[in-house]
């Protein structure tokens, strides 16, 4: 199968607006990211991430409520980390907790490069560690869960929910939880076959049953269509 490259899915959090508006700019710069949510509290972004895993955040150390020392140590383990703050004497503390690089503001354009160029290539680690739990061949694939590997045939499968970093993966007559993002997995499908329909699950289009505005059936399983992927669904099943 063909691999592309993947965007890196970032949020900011940051209580200074003058310090998120700068960083939103940084980040729009670089074509590695992807900027999906801009945060002024930890609350607020744990809301988010809870539904919506990303694979970095640009994270203010001091602000009310929840620092983000503390708020580091609470997210996923593979999601990544910078650190943004006008104390440099935060740094030592930040490795402590994993982050993958520090950024002191005002932040130049060079440093904030540097920085993505480093996230970059921790993230593509990640990437890799994940593909190599499934190895593919052409009409199936193993898939590693509770140390075994299970042989899948694609044509067994049902759909494929994602469930923050897990996936369970149901077929015709079991279900399958493995640590992975869905968006790892589906890039590992055949794209001709297997559809997102929502956040969370992927489909497979041959064993749609019927389906309406709002849901897609499968045997005994109704699965809701996310309002931004409808008129894509809708285009491919109907050509």
């Amino acid at each position: 199968m063909q691999s592309t490259q993947t965007m890196i899915i970032c949020i900011i959090v940051d209580d200074e607006p003058i310090a998120r508006e700068g960083l939103e700019r940084l980040v729009r710069k670089s074509p590695m990211l992807e900027l999906v949510g801009n945060f002024e509290s930890a609350e607020s972004a744990t809301e988010y991430i809870k539904d919506n895993p990303v694979d970095l955040i640009f994270l203010d150390i001091e602000m009310p409520g929840t620092n983000g020392l503390d708020f580091a140590r609470k997210i996923p383990q593979q999601t990544l980390v910078v650190f943004t703050t006008a104390y440099s004497e935060y740094a030592l503390d930040s490795y402590e907790v994993n982050a993958t690089d520090y950024l002191v503001k005002p932040i130049e354009e060079e440093r904030f490069r540097k920085a993505v160029e480093k996230v970059s290539a921790y993230h593509t680690l990640l990437i890799n560690a994940e593909k190599e739990s499934v190895e593919a061949d052409v009409d199936f694939f193993f898939v590693k869960s509770e140390r075994r590997y299970f042989k899948i045939r694609y044509d067994d499968i049902l759909f494929i929910e994602g469930l923050k970093d897990y996936v369970i993966i149901q077929t015709e007559n079991r279900r399958i939880i493995t640590k992975m993002y869905l968006r790892t997995i589906h890039e590992l499908l055949p794209p001709s076959v297997f559809f997102r329909i929502n956040k969370s699950y992927v489909v497979n289009l041959e064993k749609i049953e019927s389906f309406d505005t709002n849901d897609v059936f499968i045997g005994k399983y109704e699965i809701g269509i996310g309002n931004t992927y409808k008129e894509d669904f809708c285009k491919r099943l109907m050509t």
